[in-house]
């Protein structure tokens, strides 16, 4: 979970109007009005403007990916835990990941740590190519339940090393890490397209962290953005 940084609400009526729902809509979704303020008190007042993205947070269903008994704390501004000791980020960092992997329509994306899955959900809203792999077999395989649930059908899940990266499907035009690595993966980085965006955390588990934003530029990682934050440190193989 990340430092909060607060910016003035965007007042784009366009962008405000992506995120409305008909009123027989919200009926039959009781969180859908939750998602609404989420998006615009969460969100937008911190700066994240890519209407795709807006319009994917707005539409996942959080609640879903979060045991039975917190889903009433699902769209609050926190990470929560999901078992296994992990947690499921912040909307606020999902969104920020999401929009600085600059994701477009058939866009190939590998998300390294499933977790809950949402991530992997708010993805496919924005791409129909999404891979998403975990070290932690019980945490694929709920995910997948929810996802299947969801009739998210273009994301295919696996568990296993997310160190390798998953080499027999790159390469990636963008690649999400969810936790904390002490350094770049060399397979994710061999892994990235030209011109394709690596967003990952680094730093050592459970002190301060840094997510940054990289390019691969004439075939090396080009540092673009990154943002103090804290998350769950990502399993390496030993000795590395």
């Amino acid at each position: 979970m990340a430092a909060i940084f607060r910016f003035p609400v965007l007042i784009a009526l366009l962008v405000l109007g992506c995120c409305w729902v008909p009123a027989a809509a919200q009926e039959l979704d009781p969180y859908q009005q939750l998602r609404d303020q989420m998006v615009t008190r969460q969100l937008m007042a911190r700066g994240i403007s890519d209407a795709r993205v807006l319009l994917a947070l707005g539409k996942v269903p959080r609640h879903r990916f979060v045991p039975e008994r917190l889903a009433a704390y699902a769209y609050d501004d926190h990470a929560l835990p999901i078992g296994s000791g992990q947690t499921i980020s912040q909307p606020y960092i999902v969104a920020l990941m999401s929009e600085w992997a600059e994701v477009k329509p058939g866009d190939k994306v590998l998300e390294v740590g499933t977790g809950s899955g949402y991530q992997a959900a708010v993805l496919a809203e924005l791409t129909d190519k999404v891979f998403t792999i975990d070290i932690r077999p019980e945490l694929v395989a709920e995910a997948e339940k929810v996802l299947r649930s969801l009739n998210y059908s273009q994301i295919k899940t696996k568990s296993g090393d997310g160190y390798l990266g998953w080499p027999l499907e790159a390469p990636f035009d963008a690649i999400l890490v969810t936790a904390a690595a002490s350094r770049v993966p060399p397979a994710l980085e061999a892994q990235l397209k030209e011109g394709g965006r690596l967003v990952i955390p680094l730093g050592p588990a459970g002190r301060a962290q840094t997510l940054y934003r990289y390019r691969k530029t004439q075939g090396k990682l080009a540092e673009e953005k990154t943002l103090p934050v804290i998350f769950v440190p990502l399993v390496e193989p030993e000795g590395k």
